[in-house]
């Protein structure tokens, strides 16, 4: 194992935590005020969020949270009183989340209780025109050979909505030199999953990136390529736009309601869930605020039994290796040695942390952008550890 550097703060300002605690949570705030018609309580609380998160210190949560206790063991203990840009980026982020949650009603007994204040924005972004666009490709991807059908819906999972997925379902000539790609293990991915019996997916976003992983996994039970998926997602809304169970309900439903392909595959995505061969997981560590190394015995019992875990997006990239500035090179098996089974990761680049390139693709990299390519979402990689 490489040297541990420590873990990611966002005390540095002009860094790219600092930016997100700084000014993208004070935004989230204010869309989520502007999004509902919440009453004095919810605005005092919020007002009161915006000026901790910026200038107080962390609180704890009230006496009567039903995870006050969970929150606890995850280190809030530990760093009450501290400023939250003083204690690790990841914990700090999860935070965040959690005391927005309480701020709008969520975890209360009152009319707000259980209303996701994300829910709009999730989805705007299923009714968005660019959705039928998408899913109007797939049946020009019907007629294709099942390979070919396979490695666009893999490249459509690995994008979500960063790039037109019609673009890359009709780019079969290209599919193996994806512009942007920074690593590709797809091969070590498509060798795990043939005949495979389980295939876990820790799904990421909602909405139009959630679309795409579900497409994958209607093909890879259609096809035979796995026997059953357990699609991991959030137990409560988080970080914005991760999914939770409502929104792949939203999303099944999306796509039984398309014309042509898309409804065949939303119609066999609900069977799949009526018979067991699609289930939907949200255990409470998915909201932790913590690597994977540390989950709990359960769920690594569960990941171990899969023939492969795929790990979607940026922060289950960083909860998986660490949210820690490695050296780019650090290969990706170190890191990943603590997952208790076969583990790839889906991932498009948007947070700093990065590990398992080649010496002369971050060369390439760093004499392009300098370090811009960490986070723009311009790249993203297919990493396998068998």
């Amino acid at each position: 194992m490489p040297d541990i550097p420590p873990v990611i703060l966002a005390a540095e300002p002009g860094s790219f935590p600092h930016s997100v605690l700084a000014e993208r949570h004070p935004a989230i705030i204010r869309q989520v005020r502007d999004a509902f018609p919440y009453g004095p309580e919810q605005h005092r609380a919020l007002d009161a969020l915006l000026e901790s998160c910026t200038k107080g210190v962390i609180e704890p949560l009230p006496a009567t949270a039903p995870d006050r206790a969970a929150w606890a063991a995850w280190g809030a203990d530990e760093y009450l009183g501290r400023s939250w840009f003083d204690v690790p980026w990841l914990w700090s982020e999860s935070w965040f989340y959690r005391q927005l949650l309480e701020a709008v009603g969520y975890f209360g007994s009152g009319p707000w209780q259980g209303i996701d204040p994300f829910r709009p924005f999730k989805l705007a972004e299923l009714d968005a025109p660019e959705t039928d666009e998408e899913l109007a490709a797939l049946d020009a991807l019907g007629g294709r050979p099942a390979d070919e059908q396979g490695a666009a819906l893999l490249h459509g999972s690995l994008w979500g909505n960063r790039a037109d997925l019609g673009f890359r379902l009709s780019d079969a000539e290209g599919r193996d030199a994806v512009p942007g790609l920074v690593a590709d293990d797809s091969a070590a991915l498509w060798s795990l999953l043939d005949g495979a019996d389980t295939l876990c997916l820790v799904a990421d976003n909602a909405g139009r990136e959630l679309v795409p992983d579900l497409l994958l996994i209607a093909h890879l039970l259609a096809q035979g390529r796995v026997r059953r998926a357990i699609l991991h997602v959030k137990s409560y809304p988080y970080y914005v736009s991760d999914a939770t169970t409502a929104d792949v309900v939203d999303a099944v439903r999306r796509l039984t309601r398309a014309p042509g392909a898309a409804a065949d595959h939303g119609r066999d995505l609900w069977s799949a869930m009526a018979d067991g061969s699609l289930t939907v997981r949200a255990h409470p560590f998915s909201c932790a605020p913590l690597p994977y190394e540390a989950m709990p015995d359960d769920l690594r019992a569960e990941f171990a039994e899969a023939a492969l875990t795929v790990v979607k997006g940026d922060l289950n990239y960083r909860r998986l290796v660490g949210d820690r500035m490695w050296p780019p090179t650090t290969p990706f098996a170190d890191v990943t040695a603590h997952f208790p089974g076969p583990v790839a990761a889906l991932r498009t680049l948007k947070s700093d942390v990065i590990t398992g390139l080649a010496p002369a693709t971050e060369a390439a990299l760093v004499a392009a952008q300098g370090q811009r390519w960490r986070t723009g979402g311009t790249h993203a990689l297919i990493q396998v550890r068998p």
